[in-house]
């Protein structure tokens, strides 16, 4: 019965941006449209949600056509938290926008423009977290990434041309590889299909499921923007506007991820790449976070938080244990959220204080203390402090890796699980520490401490290239204050259910370890 539903959370977005840029001189209709379609896309994966883990079959061959033939969209436990996530956070980004965009006067968000565009890469990042096969999880790629090129550039300024221009040649060259591993794949085993796939590319000579996988995971690594592959994030995502960088960074790179999950489970089960991940994963870490104290920029230390935390990820993938899935997945959920509500409270901090820099801005725990600690909560989780999600997720993963470090067969690699643990535990304090600098700098010290500061940070650390000069508003729209005021709930909501998530994780993770599950949902009978 809920199997009719899953096409839904891609056909109601693409629908919805039809309809958004017929509308497109009516503001107030295309908001409503949108609103409603992201509205209805929340309940829907909410649905699926309770039915996939109730244990309901939730798979859809598109247009009859049955698997290894047609286009088949599946909806596992991974899928369906990652819809129910991805659209949450796109909802109450696109109310922060519409807020945004009322009050700015839609100098920013060309309101014609910017619904049809946000909703078809709703429509894309929704594909790929329920494609059946490879050939269609590239194209969930290609409409997110065809509709980021247009929000990324929002307002012609000569910045966003310069880092949109950066922006599209990456993606380009991920797509190429994409592609290429796609057309390899296929010539080797004659499918796309990724359930047939888990049984196919096993047969394959060593060497040659090694040079497939490798295309694979470069393809999704510049995607997820790890290291070394992550030079052109920091650069890009703080040009936009608030609300798309935030959707930026809270989801684009986690789709990367996401497809990094199901290669490693479900394609290359087999084939072990765990060293590779390992080092990969570590280096991110103290890459990004190194990167972030630099910065006196609060969008571009962000974004440099971002690749530093995404290597949390990979090093559960890296893991491979039941409970380093789960932990990854409870980490992915938990970064999400909290990535994209310091991206929001950003955009709070830029209207109100008139800048971005801890060079400029002080003095703003006593204008408006309700905004110092939308920004103080999400910052102690991102650090990891406890009780909150950010430190349930890392204990999950450390525990993971202690686990794996401990198995007798890994007594060759326990050294290097151990020095990614102390890497991990080391950037979660850098962390902390970039992040409580940047409040106290720009809350806690007085106006008139400014001077004293500027000429020694000056010194240490780096203005955003170009930086812009904005007005500064003493008023922020109720709006933008309230979905931000939204997303720290959820946060906070992920350390007060902690356990049920993590529970749901741990099926999740059980089902991934056992490729067989998946295989059972697109071929009830069997594999032909």
């Amino acid at each position: 019965m809920t199997a009719a539903l899953v096409p839904l959370v891609v056909l109601l977005p693409l629908l919805g941006a039809a309809s958004a840029l017929i509308l497109g001189r009516h503001r107030r209709a295309q908001m409503v449209v949108s609103t409603a379609v992201l509205a209805s896309v929340v309940v829907i994966a909410a649905v699926l949600l309770v039915a996939v883990d109730a244990g309901e079959p939730t798979v859809v061959a598109v247009g009859g056509w049955e698997a290894p033939f047609g286009i088949v969209l599946v909806v596992d436990r991974l899928s369906a938290i990652m819809l129910l996530i991805s659209a949450i956070v796109l909802l109450v980004v696109l109310i922060y926008a519409v807020g945004q965009g009322v009050a700015d006067r839609h100098r920013e968000t060309p309101v014609s423009i910017f619904h049809p565009s946000y909703l078809i890469l709703s429509a894309g990042v929704f594909d790929a977290f329920i494609a059946g096969d490879l050939f269609n999880l590239y194209v969930g790629f290609e409409i997110l990434l065809s509709a980021s090129y247009v929000l990324l550039t929002l307002g012609g300024t000569g910045e966003r041309i310069r880092a949109g221009v950066t922006y599209i040649i990456v993606s380009l060259v991920s797509s190429l590889f994409f592609l290429s591993a796609i057309a390899l794949i296929y010539g080797a085993t004659g499918t796309v299909n990724m359930a047939q796939l888990s049984v196919r590319i096993a047969e394959l000579p060593s060497n040659v499921q090694l040079i497939l996988h490798l295309l694979l995971l470069i393809a999704f690594g510049i995607k997820a923007a790890i290291f070394p592959l992550s030079f052109w994030l920091p650069d890009s995502y703080p040009t936009a506007p608030a609300p798309v960088t935030a959707v930026f960074a809270g989801l684009l790179t986690k789709v990367g991820v996401y497809a990094i999950i199901r290669t490693e489970t479900l394609i290359f089960a087999e084939d072990d790449l765990t060293v590779l991940l390992m080092v990969v994963g570590g280096l991110t870490m103290l890459i990004g976070i190194l990167g972030a104290l630099t910065q006196a920029d609060i969008k571009r230390l962000l974004s440099f938080t971002l690749v530093s935390h995404i290597g949390y990820m990979i090093f559960g993938i890296a893991v491979g244990s039941e409970l380093g899935y789960a932990a990854t997945i409870y980490y992915v959920v938990h970064h999400i959220t909290v990535q994209t509500t310091l991206f929001l409270t950003t955009g709070l901090i830029e209207r109100f204080g008139g800048a971005t820099s801890i060079n400029r801005l002080a003095g703003l725990l006593k204008a408006s203390p309700f905004l110092a600690i939308l920004f103080f909560i999400p910052a102690l989780n991102l650090g990891g402090i406890p009780p909150f999600s950010g430190f349930l997720g890392k204990v999950g993963l450390f525990l993971a890796g202690a686990d794996d470090a401990g198995a007798p067969d890994a007594a060759g690699m326990a050294w290097l699980v151990w020095a990614v643990i102390a890497a991990g535990a080391i950037t979660s304090l850098i962390t902390l520490y970039a992040l409580t600098r940047f409040w106290n700098m720009a809350f806690w010290r007085g106006r008139g401490e400014l001077e004293g500061y500027e000429s020694v940070l000056l010194g240490s650390v780096q203005e955003a290239p170009e930086g812009a000069t904005v007005t500064a508003t003493r008023t922020t729209p109720v709006m933008m204050v309230a979905a931000t005021t939204a997303l720290v709930i959820v946060t906070v909501l992920l350390t007060i259910f902690a356990g049920p998530i993590f529970e749901f994780a741990d099926r999740a993770a059980a089902n991934l370890i056992d490729p067989a599950v998946y295989v059972s949902l697109v071929f009830p009978g069997g594999i032909r």
